[in-house]
């Protein structure tokens, strides 16, 4: 291995690789500041830029575009609510909190050391573990994936706030709102209403885009707008507790999110979520869990991170595309004339060791990058609203136009924009909505699958004991945040009661 990692530094620090490296991110965190593009998106768009490069070159370029994509979406999400990426939709419930009060450099700059410290661990693991990891994952068949998706289903109750009955109401919601379109292995159209415009279903980062930036503009419309922040520079930068209170959640979320990036399919949206929920079970802090807390940044960031590496784990040692970003760069690596896949680590020792040290060495430049920027980045809150309102309002619209190249998507964005409105207006909570769409397709995927190998017996899911494990969990997660919450009641009515009654 240390011979390995020598190759790859003897690769990934020559002049062109470094030089096409920054480009990368750099290229990647505008991409992830511009609402709608994402990473896929931007990887297809550029792939062709590469087409005359070596092929260690052009694929070091792409992956750092794929990372840097990241940071960008999670300045987006933190500053002014608008999610570049999916996997970026839980920093707006904590980054965003942070900014209104203030403290917007201190959230972009955790979620910078997060993503650092996640990429870095979870390369690690990936140098290392790759082989190892990549046979597990095979084990993780129909049944398996289903159980991992009710498991995440499972932390809707985390986001439920204190009214867990709305909570499940809006997953539920999410999850019909996901299933519009051609049903997953049957060619049936449900719910388009004669329109061809929702075979395809409707677009997630488009109705993301529509509940968070548009909602929240129309909503603060209708208070009548706030100051500006007139935040001091020291107030923008992150303080030693914030900084203590976002290790461990980082660390979890680091984990969490290793072992879902590695299962094709699950990805990172999937990871921030699930990391997410399992701060708001288990953080000393919970009850600050989304009104601006560091571990609610610090937590899905990293779990964001670790999954988009780890996803390359399936794509390099099986061939597999753990994330649609990387299936795009699969692509790039047969147009290059290369086969992913266990033969590839003997066959191109220096392009494999080389793309993953260029990992490292993209991180760095972009932890560089972004933290000094991240002060910098939060002055963007000092512009007056009836400025940056309609500004957030038109890269908006821009994004959406550029997700589906139609008015289309610009209309479904303007809908989700009013939904998002009285969802804040009520007191609806977002998050389970926004769960329940990502979660609805993996979900009924793998539920047809599972059906069509028990011959409609579900139960089959309890025949592996890998799956059976997970079901259990899944089952226990769901039930003890429901169960302890009746304890508490209980003990709460019986303590009011004992005053009374003396």
């Amino acid at each position: 291995m240390l011979e390995n990692l020598q190759l790859g530094f003897e690769t990934a620090l020559t002049t062109e690789n470094l030089l096409w490296c920054f480009i990368g991110v750099l290229l990647g965190t505008v991409i992830g500041l511009l609402p709608g593009l994402g990473s896929a998106t931007g990887v297809a768009i550029l792939l062709p830029v590469t087409l005359a490069f070596e092929p260690v070159t052009a694929l070091i370029m792409l992956a750092g575009i794929y990372y840097g994509s990241q940071y960008g979406a999670s300045t987006a999400s933190i500053l002014i609510s608008t999610p570049g990426d999916s996997s970026s939709v839980v920093l707006t419930l904590d980054g965003y909190q942070m900014a209104r009060k203030g403290r917007a450099g201190a959230a972009l700059a955790l979620s910078a050391i997060a993503s650092f410290v996640a990429a870095i661990l979870s390369l690690i693991g990936l140098i290392a573990l790759a082989g190892p990891i990549a046979a597990f994952a095979l084990n993780f068949g129909p049944a398996e994936n289903m159980a991992v998706m009710l498991l995440g289903l499972a932390t809707i109750v985390s986001f439920a706030g204190s009214n867990v009955l709305r909570g499940i109401t809006m997953a539920a919601v999410g999850i019909l709102v996901s299933l519009v379109g051609v049903a997953s292995g049957f060619s049936t159209a449900r719910f388009t209403f004669g329109s061809t415009n929702l075979l395809s279903g409707l677009d997630f980062v488009a109705v993301m885009i529509g509940i968070f930036a548009v909602g929240e503009v129309l909503y603060q419309i209708r208070r009548g707008g706030e100051k500006p922040i007139r935040a001091g520079f020291r107030d923008l930068l992150v303080t030693k507790e914030e900084l203590t209170r976002s290790v461990t959640p980082a660390l979890r979320g680091t984990g969490l999110g290793f072992f879902l990036g590695v299962l094709p399919g699950a990805g990172a949206t999937l990871a921030s979520f699930v990391a997410y929920g399992v701060e708001k079970q288990v953080s000393r802090f919970r009850k600050q869990i989304g009104t601006g807390a560091p571990e609610g940044v610090a937590a899905p960031e990293a779990a964001n991170n670790a999954a988009a590496n780890a996803s390359f784990i399936p794509t390099l040692a099986l061939g597999i595309p753990g994330s649609g970003t990387t299936a795009v760069l699969l692509g790039a690596f047969v147009i290059f004339g290369l086969q992913p896949g266990p033969l590839l680590f003997e066959q191109e020792p220096a392009l494999v060791w080389g793309l993953l040290v260029s990992f490292f060495i993209g991180n760095l430049i972009l932890l560089v990058l972004n933290l000094p920027m991240a002060p910098v980045f939060a002055q963007l809150l000092r512009i007056p609203y009836q400025y940056l309102y309609p500004f957030v309002l038109l890269m908006s619209f821009i994004g959406a136009f550029a997700l589906g190249n139609n008015t289309f998507t610009m209309t479904v964005v303007f809908a989700a924009g009013l939904v998002g409105y009285f969802m804040k207006r009520y007191d609806f909570p977002a998050a389970p909505f926004v769960l329940g769409m990502v979660l609805g397709p993996l979900l009924e995927k793998s539920l047809v699958q599972t059906s069509a190998l028990g011959d409609g017996n579900l139960l089959i899911v309890f025949d592996s004991p890998l799956s059976a494990i997970l079901m259990c969990a899944a089952i226990l997660a769901f039930a003890y945040p429901l169960v302890s919450g009746m304890v508490r009641g209980m003990r709460n009515r019986k303590r009011a009661a004992v005053p009374a009654e003396a």
